[in-house]
């Protein structure tokens, strides 16, 4: 769809096109990114038809402030576990009022890694609406290899686009 931009920008082109055909409002849920997500996304011409606002929690105080985050899960989990993922992502998908909500949260690096949490550890959530409107959320860890924070953030950047395309191709078309 996107012609002479980096495959990440194409992915997020992917997206976009996917979520106007499908009309559905996306959202975002960021913590190691950034605000990663929502730049690739809106980088694309059109995107305000698909996305409204987005989030950027880097704090534990803001992924309970602005998504709802109980402070129980930070404190059981941590910041960077699939509770927290899950959290994140059905509390932008109500305060967004959106369709589809990613969420993303992770260990960068260089610093911040653990035995049980290593650096490239990266925690996603996927909520939507299902059919009968109530929200249905997943959430997924993977562990990218340790080439840097910039990889990591960007290969997690991809990995969500990814994730929230497959989801979109799963959807009927509106009548």
């Amino acid at each position: 769809m996107t012609e002479n931009l980096s495959p990440l920008y194409s992915l997020a082109g992917d997206v976009v096109a996917e979520a106007k055909l499908k009309r559905k409002v996306l959202t975002t849920a960021e913590s190691c990114t950034g605000g990663l997500i929502a730049g690739a996304i809106t980088s694309i011409t059109g995107a305000s038809d698909i996305y409204n606002e987005g989030y950027v929690t880097y704090s534990n105080v803001a992924k309970t402030k602005l998504l709802g985050v109980l402070p129980k899960i930070l404190d059981t989990h941590g910041a960077v576990s699939l509770e927290t993922a899950y959290a994140m992502a059905e509390g932008a998908l109500k305060q967004a009022n959106a369709d589809i909500a990613i969420s993303v949260t992770g260990i960068a690096g260089p610093t911040g890694g653990t035995a049980l949490k290593p650096v490239g550890m990266v925690c996603f959530g996927l909520s939507f609406k299902g059919t009968d409107g109530e929200p249905q959320t997943m959430s997924h860890v993977h562990y990218f290899e340790d080439k840097g924070r910039h990889h990591i953030r960007e290969e997690s950047v991809q990995f969500a686009l990814k994730w929230t395309y497959d989801h979109l191709k799963t959807l009927d078309l509106p009548v």
